[in-house]
C-alpha cells in the first residue's frame, strides 16, 4: 500500500476509506526478509494439484516478469483482494493482512470467515492464516516469518521498492498496470496463473459474473441508470471527489447495469487517477440519475442532504442518493473480489434499486 501511504491523507483515505500509516522499513526489517524459515502459527497452503496446473509459469506485471517454478505450497499475501482470491480457489494462504477498516472484530470480513471455514481453516484454528497488521505499510517482517514460496500483490499499489524487497522473500506477483487498478476478475486470473489454477480461474470469474447478473435482473429498475460514485463529507470542506471507471466501485455499479455518468466517463478517458477532485461549488454539475457515495455515519448522510451545496447534486435533491453507512459494506465493493462480490450483491441491490425508482419519477 506504499503508493498511497507515501501520499497519505485524502487519497488515502478515498481508497476504501482506510487510514493507513507510513510505511517504515529498517535495516532490521530487511534482515528479517532476507533470514527466511517460518515462525508464527501458520500451516502449509498446500493447494491441490489442479489439471490446469503447468509450471513454471511466467507473469507480466508492472515491475516485469516473474517466474514462478513450482506450483506455490506456501501463499503469502498483502494488501487486500489477493488474499481472497486464493482462499476462493481453494488455498488457504500462510499470511494474509489483518482487515484494518471495515473489518470485524477478528480482523477479517464476513465472506471470508465463510470461506476459511468451509475449508477448515477459521481464524483461531490450527490451520488458520497467520495475519499481519498493514496498519504502517507492508509488514515484511511479519510476513517473512510465514516463509512463503510466493507472495500475492495482483492487486496492490506496491511501489518498485516495495516490490524489490518482497522479492527477495519470495517471488511478487505485482499489479498488472495502475496502482490499487486491477479489476478483480484480472487479479483472478492472474493469481489463479500463479497457483496452478488457471482453468479454475476462469471458471471462478464466469461463475461470480452469472451470479452478478442474475441478481441485478431481479432488481429491473436499476438497469440503464446514470451513476457517479463520489466521496461527500461536507464536514471536512474538502470539496467532492468523484471515482473513476479505474476504481472498482464504479466498475461494481457498471456489472449491475447501470452506465457511468457522462460528466465523469468523459475525464475518465486516458486517466490513470481512480478519483477527481470536484469543486463543491460546481457540485450542481454533477448530473446523473443516480448518487452513490460511502460516509462515516447516518449523521453525515443528513448533512449532505442539507448542505447548500453538495444538496444541489441532480440526484440528490431527486433523492435518488444512496449512502453507505457501513464499512463493511463499502470495503465489499471498493475492494472487490470473487468472494466479496456476492456479499456485496445481498447486502447493496435493494438500496440501489431502491434509489433508481427514484430516479425514475
Amino acid at each position: 500500500m506504499s503508493s498511497d501511504v507515501n501520499q497519505p491523507s485524502r487519497r488515502t483515505l478515498l481508497r476504501t476509506g482506510a487510514g493507513l500509516g507510513a510505511a517504515a522499513l529498517s535495516a532490521v526489517v530487511l534482515a528479517a526478509c532476507a533470514t527466511g524459515p517460518a515462525g508464527g502459527t501458520a500451516s502449509t497452503s498446500a493447494p491441490a494439484q489442479s489439471s490446469s496446473a503447468s509450471f513454471p509459469v511466467t507473469i507480466k506485471h508492472v515491475y516485469g516478469e516473474t517466474t514462478i517454478k513450482a506450483q506455490p505450497q506456501r501463499v503469502a499475501t498483502v494488501a487486500w483482494v489477493n488474499d481472497d482470491v486464493a482462499i476462493a480457489l481453494g488455498v488457504v494462504p500462510v499470511g494474509v493482512p489483518k482487515v484494518e477498516w471495515g473489518g470485524n472484530d477478528k480482523g477479517s470480513t464476513p465472506w471470508k470467515d465463510a470461506a476459511l471455514e468451509k475449508l477448515g481453516a477459521s481464524f483461531g484454528t490450527a490451520k488458520a492464516p497467520a495475519m499481519y497488521s498493514e496498519a504502517d505499510g507492508i509488514n515484511f517482517t511479519e510476513l517473512a516469518k510465514t516463509n512463503p514460496d510466493v507472495i500475492l500483490a495482483a492487486y496492490s499499489g506496491l511501489s518498485k521498492d516495495d516490490y524489490q524487497k518482497l522479492s527477495k522473500i519470495a517471488p511478487v506477483v505485482a499489479y498488472p498496470e495502475l496502482a490499487w487498478g486491477t479489476p478483480w476478475e484480472t487479479a483472478t486470473t492472474m493469481i489463479g496463473k500463479a497457483l496452478g489454477k488457471e482453468t479454475e480461474a476462469n471458471e471462478l470469474v464466469k461463475n461470480v459474473e452469472q451470479q452478478i447478473k442474475d441478481k441485478a435482473a431481479a432488481h429491473p429498475a436499476i438497469a440503464g441508470k446514470s451513476f457517479i460514485y463520489g466521496n461527500l463529507e461536507p464536514a471536512k470542506g474538502d470539496g467532492v471527489n468523484v471515482y473513476t471507471a479505474n476504481d472498482n466501485r464504479p466498475r461494481f455499479l457498471s456489472s449491475i447495469g447501470m452506465t457511468l455518468a457522462p460528466v465523469v466517463a468523459d475525464k475518465s478517458k486516458g486517466s490513470k487517477e481512480f478519483f477527481l477532485p470536484w469543486s463543491a461549488e460546481k457540485a450542481n454539475e454533477l448530473a446523473s440519475d443516480v448518487f452513490v457515495t460511502w460516509v462515516p455515519d447516518a449523521k453525515t448522510t443528513d448533512a449532505i442532504k442539507k448542505d447548500p451545496l453538495l444538496g444541489q447534486i441532480p440526484a440528490i435533491k431527486k433523492g435518488a442518493f444512496v449512502a453507505f453507512e457501513d464499512k463493511t459494506v463499502t470495503l465489499a465493493t471498493s475492494a472487490a473480489s470473487p468472494l466479496s462480490l456476492p456479499w456485496a450483491l445481498d447486502t447493496t441491490l435493494d438500496q440501489i434499486a431502491a434509489a433508481a425508482e427514484k430516479a425514475g419519477k
